[in-house]
């Protein structure tokens, strides 16, 4: 199977000015699920790190004082022991808002604050667009001479609290405050990759960019420049080493690189028109799609990319789309709350039309009946392809915030029936079907290995829709009798009443879910 019939090329891509290859070949690729999972593996690799040894990272949100394990350390006491020791640590976290729009100014400030101290580098970087965020969550930790210990990783799950759940999903002890239906402690669902071999020295390569771009970093203002000086924060990154050679190939996963920089003033040095290749990525892959485009999502806004998959399904009549979203947006209020709903409502309803019962959308809850905050960016294609990173299915994050997602094809081949769901030859691949199967066995209670009639996407959309429909039903009658096994509920979407929709839409497309396309391709509906 040729690459490119489902990754970019370098054309396609649309960018000149980066730096990195279009694809690596001869990873290995880990999901791990669970921002338990990512921490624990995050700290154990991060407290191997040798004098000279590199830790790069780059965030949305870090909280100085998050547990990356029970009893701790914490993320700020982690990184800022490996500064102390000789590693070289080196961040950056977007700038954000203020704390009290529910954003995270001073915790980011903070963790900045506490690394520098032990001889690190954390930068607040606002080199965005007005109203954008930099959303990637990334750590690339590199070992200059024993390059086959390289580990990057990738993925959804920030630095941060409310992230560190597990399979029981009780939630994170330190939580962020969110819709008051998740409770004081937000069942939280979540992926992210830990990734090995030449993949590494590219997202190396992708942090250094942001790093060296000569853009100034306070893009917020004269108010704001001022006040970065009068605190005396550190505006000017230092230079970075040569970087090492990338790893040795080490299995047999290609992956490319998919990211999102909006056209801005100043341009970035690395995308002059910025770039929209996780936009441009996903919509090559889509476009191939035969029988299931499975996807967890924060949002699944946007008419542009329902759009995608209306087409595809329109084109495919054997075609299924099965989304995981969230029971409900992270916020409250009669002014957050209708923005948020509208743009998710609008994207079913577009995709409804298009394929009637072929579209599958639910939502999760734990064995408590608690709803579970799906922040979770993935999505499998006829188990070929698959993509987890830091975007979401809408228009902002495929053309207006900084992202990055990593697209995985699996060279080995997946012998199980059917072993060419799709039908065009390119064979069901091991780590998209293991990805999806793990997936679905922890939303339908199953064991590892109890997945037979989860392979083929047509029992498996019954076995989704059964588990669903059977916790509904006892939901809805009282709940008498044990517990039906499963945590997945059909989601519910309801059209908005006039009078909250004439203002809903136009806030939702303008501050929630804006347009960072240079004005041609708007024009030209082009991403």
């Amino acid at each position: 199977m040729p690459p490119q019939e489902w990754l970019l090329t370098v054309a396609e891509r649309g960018n000149p000015d980066t730096s990195i290859p279009i694809w690596n070949t001869g990873n290995t690729v880990e999901p791990l699920i669970h921002g338990q999972n990512y921490f624990d593996r995050l700290v154990t690799e991060v407290e191997a790190l040798e004098p000279g040894d590199h830790l790069f990272f780059t965030d949305w949100r870090g909280d100085p004082d998050e547990r990356v394990r029970d009893g701790g350390p914490t993320i700020a006491g982690v990184f800022a022991a490996a500064a102390k020791r000789g590693v070289l640590v080196k961040g950056l976290l977007w700038r954000s808002h203020l704390d009290r729009f529910a954003y995270s100014e001073e915790e980011n400030r903070t963790l900045s604050d506490e690394i520098e101290a032990a001889g690190g580098e954390v930068l607040l970087d606002q080199r965005v667009r007005r109203g954008g965020s930099h959303h990637q969550k990334l750590v690339v930790l590199r070992h200059p001479g024993r390059p086959e210990r390289d580990i990057a990783f990738a993925g959804g799950i920030d630095l941060c609290h409310s992230r560190r759940d597990d399979a029981r999903h009780h939630g994170d002890p330190q939580a962020v405050r969110m819709a008051s239906a998740y409770g004081p402690n937000p069942p939280w669902h979540d992926v992210q990759l830990a990734l090995r071999g030449p993949v590494v020295g590219t997202l190396d390569r992708s942090f250094r960019e942001r790093w060296t771009d000569r853009v100034p970093l306070d893009q917020d203002g004269p108010v704001a420049t001022l006040t970065d000086r009068l605190r005396h924060e550190d505006m000017s990154p230092d230079p970075l080493p040569d970087p090492p050679p990338d790893p040795p190939e080490c299995g047999p996963h290609t992956v490319q690189v998919l990211r999102t920089y909006p056209a801005m003033r100043p341009p970035y040095g690395f995308a002059k028109l910025g770039e929209r290749s996780v936009a441009r990525g996903y919509t090559k892959a889509i476009k191939r799609a035969r029988r299931i485009v499975y996807l967890e999502d924060q949002y699944l806004w946007s008419t542009e990319v329902a759009q995608l998959f209306a087409e595809a399904m329109r084109d495919n009549p054997d075609l299924h789309l099965v989304a995981v979203v969230p029971r409900h947006p992270d916020v409250d209020g009669r002014f957050a709350l209708p923005p948020n709903q509208v743009g998710r409502q609008q994207a079913i309803e577009l995709c409804r039309r298009a394929g009637g019962d072929r579209v599958h959308v639910f939502d999760l809850e734990n064995h408590d009946g608690t709803p579970i905050y799906v922040h979770a960016k993935v999505c499998v294609i006829d188990d070929v392809w698959c993509s987890v990173g830091s975007d979401n299915f809408n228009r902002r994050s495929w053309t207006h915030d900084s992202e990055l997602s990593c697209a995985v094809l699996d060279d080995t081949a997946d012998g199980r029936a059917p072993a060419d769901p799709a039908g065009l030859g390119d064979g069901a691949r091991r780590f998209a079907r293991d990805l999806r199967l793990t997936l679905m066995r922890e939303h339908l209670d199953r064991a590892d290995g109890d997945d037979q009639d989860l392979l083929d996407p047509e029992s498996a959309i019954a076995a989704l829709t059964g588990a669903a429909d059977r916790l509904r039903d006892w939901h809805d009658g009282g709940r008498v009798g044990p517990r039906p096994p499963g945590r997945l509920v059909p989601h519910e979407t309801r059209p908005l009443p006039w009078y909250q929709r004439w203002w809903a839409l136009p806030a939702y497309r303008m501050i929630y879910d804006p347009d960072g396309r240079p004005w041609r391709d708007r024009r030209a509906g082009t991403w």
